[in-house]
C-alpha cells in the first residue's frame, strides 16, 4: 500500500477520537502553565544562540555560537531558535509593506537581540516553547499508536491517560531542553528498530521506509543527547536479535548504516563545521553512571502517586500472570529499568524521562492483558481508578489551578 492510499484509508473514528481528546488536554494542561511563567535566564540563552545557528555566525571569533561549543543538545537549541528566527524574518518582509510608525521591527540592525524582540512581540513565551510543546504530542501520539497496535483499544487508552497526566512531561516540555527530545527520538526508533526487524521477514521493499525513518529517529537521540546514542544502539541490537531470527547476520550493517546516517544528520546540524563538530567528542558529554536515586525521587512524588501505585501493581501482575510474560511487556520493562537507572556525568540530563514513555507502555500492556481475565472487569475499575488519582495529583500540581 502507498503512502497516498495509506492517507486515504485513515479514518478518524471512536478510538482517534479519545486519544485526540486526551492530547488535547495535554495541551491545556501545558499552555496554562506556559501563561503563568515568565521568560528565564536559560531562555534567552537557548533563544539566542538557536537564532545564531540560522541567522548568522557567532560574533565570538572561534565559536560556534556566543554560548560557546554546544557539545550536547544541539538540537534543542536550533528548535528553541527557529519560531523566533522565522518571525523575524516574516516581519522584516512584512515591514516593507507597512507604514514607518507601524513597523514591527524598529531597528536597523542586521539582528535584533530577543530581550529588544519581547517588546515587539507578545508571544515570544509561546514561540520559544512551541517546538518543545509539539514534541510531547507527537511522543503522546507515537506512545498510543505503538500501545494501540500492541495491547489493543484498552491499552493505549491506560497508557496515553497516564501519559498526558504525568507532571514530569508537562514541565520537560516547559522550557527548552533535550529531554522531550530524547525521549521521543529513544522511544520512536526503539519501536521502528523492532520494525525493521520484523520486515526482514518479509520483501526486501518494505524495508527501505522504516530504515530511513530509523536514521532519521537515532539523529533526533544524536542532536539532543550524544550520550543515549550508544545505549539505544545496544537495546536496538539486542532486541532486533531476539526478533530477526535467520536474518540475523544483516542487522549489524543495517544500525551501522542507520547511525552513520545519523552522524551526517547531526554534523549537519552544526553547518558542516568540523570544528564544532568535533567538539562533541573532545568533551564529556557520553558519560554516563548508574544511580538509583533520580528514580526513587521521581516516582516517590506525590505528584506521581498514580503512577507509582500503577506501576507497583502492573509489576505484580506481570510476576504474577503467565500470560503477561512475552515479547510485547519485556521490552518496555526492560529498556525502563536501563534508562531508570542511568544518570548522565558529564552533562545536565533525566534518563528517567527517557524511560516514563516505556513506563506507560509497560503499564497499559500488562493491564491489556489483565483485563482478558475472567475477573477483567475488577481490573478495568481499578486502571480507571489509578488513572483518575494520577489525573487528581497531576492537576493539583498546577499551580493555580485548584
Amino acid at each position: 500500500m502507498t503512502t497516498l492510499a495509506r492517507i486515504r484509508a485513515f479514518h478518524f473514528r471512536k478510538p482517534q477520537r479519545i486519544a485526540a481528546a486526551l492530547l488535547l488536554l495535554f495541551l491545556v494542561q501545558g499552555l496554562w502553565l506556559t501563561s503563568r511563567q515568565t521568560l528565564s535566564e536559560q531562555d534567552y540563552q537557548y533563544a539566542r544562540c538557536g537564532r545564531e545557528m540560522w541567522e548568522q555566525t557567532s560574533p565570538l571569533a572561534g565559536y560556534f555560537t556566543s554560548c560557546g561549543n554546544i557539545h550536547d543538545g544541539v538540537l534543542a537549541y536550533r528548535l528553541a531558535g527557529l519560531p523566533l528566527s522565522l518571525y523575524v524574518g516574516w516581519e522584516r518582509v512584512a515591514d516593507h509593506f507597512r507604514k514607518p510608525e507601524d513597523r514591527v521591527i524598529q531597528t536597523s540592525d542586521a539582528t535584533i537581540s530577543t530581550w529588544e524582540l519581547r517588546h515587539q512581540m507578545t508571544h515570544v513565551m509561546l514561540l520559544l516553547r512551541l517546538p518543545f510543546v509539539v514534541a510531547g504530542l507527537l511522543l503522546g501520539g507515537v506512545l498510543w499508536w505503538v500501545t494501540r497496535r500492541l495491547f489493543g483499544d484498552m491499552g493505549g487508552y491506560l497508557s496515553l491517560t497516564l501519559y498526558c497526566f504525568s507532571p514530569p512531561l508537562l514541565h520537560t516540555i516547559l522550557q527548552p531542553n533535550a529531554e522531550i527530545l530524547t525521549a521521543l527520538g529513544f522511544f520512536a526508533s526503539l519501536y521502528t528498530a523492532i520494525g525493521v526487524a520484523h520486515a526482514m521477514q518479509g520483501p526486501r521493499r518494505k524495508w527501505r521506509p522504516r530504515i530511513v525513518l530509523l536514521t532519521l529517529t537515532l539523529a533526533v537521540v544524536a542532536a539532543s543527547h550524544i550520550a543515549a546514542l550508544p545505549v539505544l544502539l545496544g537495546l536496538c541490537l539486542v532486541l532486533m536479535l531476539w526478533i530477526a531470527d535467520g536474518r540475523r547476520s544483516l542487522l549489524l550493517p543495517v544500525l551501522l548504516l542507520a547511525g552513520a546516517g545519523a552522524m551526517v544528520l547531526l554534523f549537519a546540524c552544526y553547518n558542516f563545521s568540523p570544528d564544532a563538530f568535533s567538539y562533541i567528542f573532545r568533551s564529556d558529554a557520553g558519560q554516563l553512571g548508574l544511580a538509583v536515586d533520580p528514580a526513587r525521587r521521581l516516582y516517590g512524588s506525590l505528584s506521581n502517586g498514580g503512577l507509582t501505585v500503577a506501576l507497583a501493581a502492573a509489576l505484580w501482575l506481570y510476576l504474577a500472570l503467565k500470560r503477561t510474560i512475552y515479547f510485547g511487556n519485556s521490552t518496555p520493562l526492560l529498556v525502563a529499568l536501563v534508562l531508570s537507572l542511568l544518570v548522565t556525568v558529564g552533562v545536565v540530563g533525566a534518563p528517567q524521562i527517557w524511560a516514563l514513555p516505556f513506563i506507560f507502555a509497560f503499564i497499559g500492556g500488562v493491564f491489556a492483558d489483565a483485563f482478558e481475565m475472567p475477573r477483567g472487569r475488577v481490573v478495568r475499575v481499578a486502571a480507571a481508578a489509578l488513572c483518575g488519582v494520577q489525573a487528581i495529583c497531576c492537576l493539583l500540581s498546577l499551580p493555580g489551578l485548584l
